[in-house]
């Protein structure tokens, strides 16, 4: 049996779940694990393949854990994840003094790798690195869409549903451990079902996730935007406990680029789901994310693009420069966008959504939201509203001087400030008492 583990996790957020059940095998192994990788004799390095710096990040903490071996610090380094499940080969013949090297989600031949044995009955549950009232729940891994910019099929295979009542048992799990919001990630949500139940019902799996008792809110993350379903707008609508709020990554507007990207949808069926969500939803918060810097991004495609930010007013969004990946169908395409000018169209994009959010945030002065209170941070609770998503998206500052407020708990707070991207508020008080 190893003595004691410490695992590193790099990457999304989907490999944050992986490591989480991860490290709960370890535990129920009564394998000891310390957070500090110099406190350790083995190192687990989860790592992340998607674009060429986070490749760069993997690699270079993986050196970093070969040089603590090779000094004595530690006794044996063990590579997962993404890079090791693509680059392996690679990997061995580069980085030998790696003691071994796992793929993605292969918890049994790491535990056995640690003398242990893979307790199957109780994958389900896992050991939080998040705090507890939040926590992502994975409901689905690998995809299907031929996107010519992405290797997460390459990593992470294709499509394949979590069984329903396995995330209703999970979802258990963490709700009994003090979770009162469920973040829902996969390569794409809206597929969820359509591999063992035979259509998409990720309606379904929100009805019965908002059952448990524990869960307020339930967030929806990377839902596709070529079939969403019109039952899922429904949901979102109607379920108290799903938070109005939907993340689509879009990609771009541009039909050349969409098409030439595979996205199998077009900017004019891309506009219609957007107004539909908000005609139906008015309140509803969209977040989103692009990439500019496609090889056959013109100038003029990404004007549409800007033009397009300016006209939807999104709520979020989050910007990326094109990466060029090995074995994608746009590499061939090559990189011919410099480096300058992917930073250059990134900034102008963000700079044209820095003003939309400061109009957004403008107009919640005077309103209340509910928030979910996370941090102290000198003179202010940090939470988030129902618009805002753990890590991506803004957060709500509250007054410390209001009231004593306990960590994981939701109150009513009522908005007074603002700033591009974060809202300043004070507790909503009622008959002297917090609300």
């Amino acid at each position: 049996m190893s003595g004691k583990v410490s695992v590193i996790t790099l990457g999304c957020s989907k490999n944050t779940v992986d490591s989480e059940r991860l490290m709960k095998q370890i535990q129920l192994n009564k394998i000891g694990l310390v957070d500090d990788p110099n406190k350790a004799e083995t190192v687990i390095i989860n790592t992340c393949g998607f674009i060429e710096a986070a490749k760069e990040e993997s690699i270079n903490t993986i050196l970093e854990a070969v040089a603590m071996k090779n000094s004595g610090k530690i006794k044996k380094v063990i590579v997962a994840g993404c890079l090791s499940e693509r680059y392996k080969e690679d990997l061995l013949k580069e980085i030998p003094e790696v003691d071994v090297y796992f793929g993605t989600e292969n918890y049994e031949g790491i535990i056995k790798e640690l003398g242990g044995n893979l307790k199957k009955e109780l994958l389900g549950e896992r050991l939080l690195t998040t705090p507890s009232h939040t926590a992502y729940l994975k409901i689905s891994e690998g995809c299907d869409h031929p996107c010519s910019f992405c290797a997460i099929p390459l990593m992470r295979g294709l499509h394949k549903s979590k069984p329903m009542d396995e995330l209703i048992r999970e979802a258990e799990f963490l709700a009994k451990n003090n979770t009162k919001e469920l973040v829902l990630i996969a390569q794409d949500t809206t597929d969820y079902g359509k591999d063992i139940y035979g259509k998409n019902n990720i309606s379904e799996l929100l009805r019965k996730l908002s059952e448990i008792e524990g869960i307020e809110w339930i967030r929806l993350m990377y839902a596709y935007p070529s079939k969403f379903p019109d039952e899922l707008i429904e949901e979102i609508k109607t379920n108290p406990k799903v938070c109005k709020y939907v993340d689509i990554p879009l990609q771009h507007i541009s039909d050349d680029v969409l098409k030439s990207m595979r996205r199998g949808v077009t900017a004019d069926r891309t506009r219609k789901l957007l107004h539909k969500l908000r005609k139906e939803i008015p309140d509803i918060t969209i977040r989103t994310t692009f990439i500019v810097g496609y090889p056959n991004e013109s100038e003029k495609d990404f004007e549409e693009l800007c033009d397009f930010v300016r006209e939807i007013k999104f709520d979020r969004i989050g910007t990326f420069t094109f990466s060029v990946e090995e074995n994608t169908s746009s590499y061939i395409l090559g990189d011919p966008v410099s480096v300058e000018e992917k930073e250059n169209r990134k900034n102008i994009l963000m700079e044209i959504q820095k003003d939309i959010s400061l109009e957004k945030n403008e107009s919640f002065i005077g309103k209340k939201l509910r928030v979910l209170v996370e941090s102290v941070e000198g003179d202010f609770f940090v939470g988030r509203s129902y618009r805002d998503a753990p890590e991506v998206d803004g957060e709500v500052l509250i007054n410390k001087s209001n009231s004593k407020i306990k960590i994981g708990k939701f109150y009513d707070v009522v908005i007074n400030d603002y700033d591009e991207y974060d809202l300043f508020g004070d507790i909503l008080l009622k008959e002297g008492k917090e609300k």
